[in-house]
């Protein structure tokens, strides 16, 4: 009989290649030739944290640099849709001559969240020091009644 065993990485011997690490460097330098600077692109999303705070989560998304008015909170059914837009005098075609180097980024951002478990008539925001605020109350769950069915 034959004793198979399962393939185990940890079994197996690795060598060395030197030229492994040259090509995974390669790859990253062209997928993202400006390194932190190529970071800027308008399809860049922002980050954001969710905190449980127990009747309600708290979404807290940085948005340095926009101004209130170019931020948008759109609920559809059971989505949450935060889209904001930045504009830069770079865009204006008499403006992009005078810069000697633009790296502050200009655009379009949107992220989308599942709103499934809250009360969406009750989501409030706010904006303050480049951090938009957003509370969701969760769905207050009632516990189902237990009932008794007679027999006819």
């Amino acid at each position: 009989m034959f004793d198979l065993k399962p393939y185990d990485k940890k079994n197996t011997v690795s060598y060395y290649n030197p030229f492994r690490e040259m090509e995974a460097l390669e790859r990253e330098l062209f997928r993202n030739p400006f390194g932190w600077f190529g970071t800027t692109s308008v399809s860049d999303e922002f980050r954001t944290d969710i905190t449980d705070e127990g009747d309600s989560y708290k979404l807290e998304a940085d948005l340095p640099g926009f101004d209130k008015e170019n931020i948008a909170l759109d609920v559809d059914s059971d989505t949450l849709t935060i889209h904001a837009e930045r504009h830069s005098n770079y865009e204006n075609k008499e403006g992009k001559g005078q810069y000697v180097r633009h790296e502050r980024s200009y655009g379009s951002y949107t992220r989308s969240f599942d709103i499934s478990g809250i009360e969406a008539e009750a989501i409030k925001a706010k904006y303050q020091n480049g951090v938009l605020s957003v509370t969701l109350p969760k769905k207050t769950v009632l516990p189902e009644e237990s009932k008794h069915i007679t027999i006819e």
